[in-house]
């Protein structure tokens, strides 16, 4: 088996307005690195959010009666929470300072919008993920090679403590693999089972990435056996009637209301 290797690349600040596939290639070749056949490379979230310009000033903001409710509930800042209500699909619940939002049929802590890694009084917004294709293509013409691309984030687990990686969003390779239909140690055939590839890298690079201030957004990962594709076969995201911990949480809140 090929040994995986993850090289850590660090970045200078990325504002808004940078070229993020400019960004890359120039830390790329700062690292002395070129990319390869079925390398892939991991990029936070924050890192594409901020060369996008999507900041909001909180200043800016006035709170609604709902935003101040939910702020005064779960003793959080009632600007912020008013740009997490602006920006998720919806609020689910909370606990004291975070919010459990759902945004892009995923959930996570509010909303995924961010004070960190964000100027003073400033918040980060969920990235625009629609340029994610022409990140990887401009890359593999610019390499002349084929890769993967993943944009990553932080997230928190049901029952555990920490977070870990997700990835948000992927290009040029299958994120999901299906393991149905394989046998066991024992020959016993897989029903269930899918392997969250993406989600599996996305975790490996956020040890490197860190959540303080490493300036680390940009993760080379080579050596992983995936699959090619324009277009991935199995999406990461989960319906909710598909999902064992929506289910399981909807017939406990059911059974408590009888």
């Amino acid at each position: 088996m090929t040994p995986i290797t993850l090289i850590p690349i660090k970045t200078r600040l990325i504002t808004p307005n940078d070229d993020i596939f400019q960004v890359i290639v120039e830390e790329l070749n700062n690292s002395k690195l070129k990319l390869q056949d079925g390398d892939v490379l991991v990029l936070a979230q924050s890192a594409l959010s901020s060369s996008q310009g999507r900041l909001v000033d909180l200043n800016s903001i006035i709170p609604s009666k709902k935003a101040l409710a939910l702020a005064k509930k779960y003793e959080m800042d009632q600007r912020f929470v008013q740009v997490i209500l602006d920006h998720s699909d919806r609020v689910i619940g909370g606990m004291k300072r975070v919010l459990l939002c759902e945004i892009d049929d995923v959930l996570i802590a509010n909303a995924g919008i961010d004070l960190s890694n964000a100027p003073p009084n400033h918040a980060i917004l969920f990235p625009e993920y629609s340029a994610i294709n022409e990140i990887r293509m401009k890359l593999e013409t610019h390499f002349g090679v084929w890769i993967g691309l993943i944009i990553s984030d932080s997230k928190t687990q049901p029952l555990r403590r920490g977070v870990v990686g997700m990835a948000l969003a992927t290009s040029g390779f299958e994120p999901v693999e299906d393991e149905r239909g394989k046998s066991d140690l024992f020959g016993r055939k897989l029903e269930f089972t899918f392997r969250a590839i993406a989600d599996d890298l996305a975790t490996a690079a956020q040890l490197l990435m860190g959540e303080a201030n490493e300036s680390i957004p940009l993760v080379l990962i080579r050596g992983v056996p995936i699959t090619r594709a324009e277009k991935a076969r199995f999406d990461p995201r989960m319906p909710y009637d598909k999902c064992l911990y929506m289910n399981a949480l909807k017939e406990s809140i059911d059974n408590s209301r009888k």
